[in-house]
């Protein structure tokens, strides 16, 4: 199953107000449905692979017998959720290397929904019932409960001044919809991030041969690949040493992209399929759809890119 996708706001920070809207964080981290419906405990990415094997310090997840639970893996970096510290573990399929990572930095897994109880389909019950149904879950180690507020107001300037993402609200009266982006749930960031698709990179300036940015993308309604820009900054490290593995024997010819591409942004370039997703955190996109001030945050194989929509 996919989970339910929330709507962006029309703008940053207007979220819906009302006594029928709950108000949740909107944490920063990697979503997963929890699924324990079967003989063991099964993590699901938003993309629907098997991710497991990476969190075992979940497992007491199996405890909660016959569910199918919601939620996002985060990892807490001086008590904020930080991506960037989750990266690494994000790409774990060793389970000694995952149980060697989860002893040093256990992540938590923040819940937020259940979908399925002893069996029994819950999606079709309005979110309060959903929400009451949770609450009265036993809960293991490294999982606890997504807060819920009742003003949205207070919990966006409370997220801004504690550094956390942002807000998602949600109809109290609404349905899960699986695979789904609702206008019934509506997110909002402080700080604006997406998946693109790598179409090419370029090497550092200075002759070193390194990696020094990437060209990303995403595609339109029509499948056409369209251009969001490079990104160069938090290219730095094992991110950078192991997006560059990845890149290098990929080369194609040609630009990927339908429209022409800039001659600035061609030059120099080396251009691959885009296949390979990562994740970007950008101030804003300029009238023809560039990103401003992006930086990549890591890899993503838990989800697909982003399509693009109209800046």
């Amino acid at each position: 199953m996919e989970p339910m996708l929330a709507t962006p706001a029309p703008q940053v920070g207007a979220l819906p107000r009302g006594r029928e809207w709950a108000y949740e964080v909107k944490w920063d981290g990697v979503r997963a449905l929890a699924d324990t419906t079967g003989e063991r405990l099964r993590l699901w990415s938003r993309n629907e692979r098997d991710v497991t094997v990476a969190y075992p310090e979940l497992g007491g997840l199996a405890d909660v017998q016959g569910a199918l639970l919601d939620g996002e893996i985060v990892l807490l970096a001086d008590g904020v959720p930080s991506f960037a510290a989750l990266a690494e573990r994000m790409h774990v399929r060793d389970a000694r290397r995952a149980a060697a990572l989860a002893a040093r930095r256990p992540v938590t897994y923040v819940v937020f929904d259940v979908l399925r109880l002893y069996g029994v389909d819950l999606t079709r019950s309005p979110y309060d019932e959903r929400r009451a149904t949770l609450e009265r879950l036993d809960l293991p180690e490294n999982v606890q409960l997504s807060p819920v507020y009742t003003d949205g107001e207070d919990l966006w300037r409370a997220t801004a001044d504690h550094g956390l993402e942002g807000v998602v609200a949600k109809r109290r009266d609404s349905l899960y919809q699986p695979g789904r982006r609702s206008g019934d749930w509506v997110k909002s960031a402080h700080r604006r991030t997406r998946a693109a698709l790598v179409a090419g990179w370029k090497d550092e300036s200075t002759g070193s041969g390194r990696l020094g940015s990437l060209i990303v993308g995403a595609r339109d309604g029509a499948g056409e690949l369209r251009l969001l820009g490079s990104a160069g900054s938090g290219l730095t490290g094992a991110r950078a040493s192991e997006i560059e593995r990845l890149l290098r024997g990929r080369e194609v010819a040609a630009p990927p992209f339908t429209e022409q591409v800039p001659a600035a942004d061609a030059r120099g370039a080396h251009w691959t399929e885009p296949e390979l997703v990562v994740d970007l955190r950008y101030l804003g996109r300029t009238p023809t759809g560039r990103l401003r001030q992006p930086v990549v945050r890591g890899l993503r194989t838990d989800t697909d890119a982003d399509p693009w929509e109209q800046p």
